[in-house]
């Protein structure tokens, strides 16, 4: 689906469904460099099951145009936006790495906007190491070639996928290659410079699902983000990186059908 937002052209992601005028709505947060396409296969899924689905490309990520937004904050707020004219009452926001920081962001600047978070392969803080901001800075594709290497598990870089034929490894690396110059520096250095409001956060119905063998952000410091927390559950896959949304994709929407169904 196609709106506008700010005077630019805004892409998100329906999952094909037809939702009433009154059915709850799901949000869908992809993180650095990539963008609504992470999300088919959940999109499908709760489009199906009744729900409003919202899988937006962030500014200048896939089919959305304008400039990179430069702060975690900034994303959260323009997110507030879209969803003020998209959707009809609070919804269960979905943000996977920087998308788990947009959508505390969320939570706490626009409480109103949302009734459940998910938070995926997350940090806090999420700390990007110099050698990949500089490289992401040159847009060398050296950053492209780190990051997608440190988010798969042994498994996954070996080729190891529950879909047959398909080599995680490769599928990462060609969409991190369709970013425009700039992009993901920003998205790093927004990453980098976040500080989570987890005291905003306390009560806030939240389900963590952390990979057991997530190099980026490790299951430790997830489960220090639920430790925060007072409404938490959590859920750690063993085996499975920082990419899960291909790696284990079975196991994170059981995941999040469970939390967001119940």
């Amino acid at each position: 689906m196609k709106t506008t937002l700010r005077g630019t052209e805004v892409f998100y992601g329906t999952g094909t469904g037809q939702a009433g005028l009154n059915a709850p709505t799901v949000v869908f947060v992809h993180g650095a460099g990539f963008d609504h396409s992470v999300w088919v296969m959940p999109a499908r899924y709760f489009a199906r099951h009744g729900y409003r689905v919202i899988a937006p490309d962030l500014p200048a990520h896939g089919r959305t145009g304008g400039d990179p937004l430069t702060s975690i904050e900034a994303m959260a707020d323009w997110l507030a936006e879209l969803l003020g004219e998209q959707a009809h009452g609070p919804a269960a926001i979905v943000g996977h790495s920087m998308g788990s920081l947009v959508a505390m962001s969320l939570a706490a600047r626009h409480a109103e906007r949302v009734n459940k978070i998910a938070l995926l392969g997350t940090s806090a803080p999420m700390a990007v190491g110099a050698p990949l901001l500089e490289a992401a800075a040159d847009s060398h594709h050296a950053a492209i070639e780190m990051a997608n290497t440190w988010s798969h598990s042994m498994a996954g870089s070996m080729g190891a996928a529950q879909i047959p034929g398909v080599s995680n490894l490769v599928s990462g690396e060609r969409w991190l290659e369709r970013m425009a110059p700039g992009v993901y520096h920003a998205d790093l250095a927004a990453c980098h410079h976040f500080s989570a409001p987890l005291s905003a956060l306390s009560e806030q119905p939240t389900l963590i699902i952390a990979g057991g063998a997530d190099q980026m952000t490790p299951a430790r410091a997830g489960l220090e983000v639920a430790a925060r927390l007072a409404n938490v559950q959590t859920l750690v896959l063993p085996g499975c990186g920082h990419s899960m949304l291909s790696e284990q994709p079975n196991q994170v929407l059981d995941g999040l059908a469970k939390f967001i169904l119940e």
